[in-house]
């Protein structure tokens, strides 16, 4: 059995570099697009390229060519790969979605009369939370399209092919 410390070495340093690397181009091309510079985009969930996508994607490369690609520990790195990155387009990417339609509709229901909104909650017998601070608007960017998926991993893949294995 190989020593945790060799395992950790180059796979894990690899992987999370890759990780670093597409977090801090999410910066940048949130900054490209948007015009604003926003920091925090550097931990923040979703956005172009997936970082969730190349930390697995550079993870798997790296275990198959530590390992071999007939490997059983590559076979489960590519499956783990696969399913977190098509999680990363569906059931996340629909959660952001459905996080935007709530924020939309939270935005309208705060510009109706206050007076409508009471006698809304009282109809339909909804208990309205109070947690003693304002209302925060629901993380929008959760999941990732497809092309982000894809650079994500693209990324990834150059990542686990140029870092050193050893």
């Amino acid at each position: 059995m190989k020593e945790f410390k060799d395992l950790v070495s180059c796979v894990l340093l690899a992987a999370v570099a890759s990780w670093f690397i597409a977090q801090a181009l999410k910066v940048v091309f949130y900054a490209i697009k948007y015009h604003v510079f926003k920091i925090d985009r550097l931990w923040g969930a979703g956005g172009m390229p997936s970082s969730h996508s190349s930390f697995v994607s550079t993870l798997a490369i790296m275990i198959c060519r530590k390992e071999g690609f007939g490997s059983v520990e590559a076979a489960l790195a590519l499956c783990f790969a696969f399913i977190v990155m098509y999680d990363a387009c569906g059931v996340r990417r629909e959660a952001g979605q459905h996080a935007r339609e709530i924020n939309r509709m939270r935005r309208i229901l705060d510009k109706l009369d206050l007076q409508v909104i009471e006698k809304l909650n009282d109809e339909i017998d909804i208990e309205s939370e109070d947690d003693g601070g304002e209302k925060k608007e629901l993380k929008e960017f959760v999941g990732h399209t497809p092309i982000q998926v894809m650079c994500g991993a693209l990324l990834g893949i150059v990542i686990g092919l140029i870092f050193p294995v050893w």
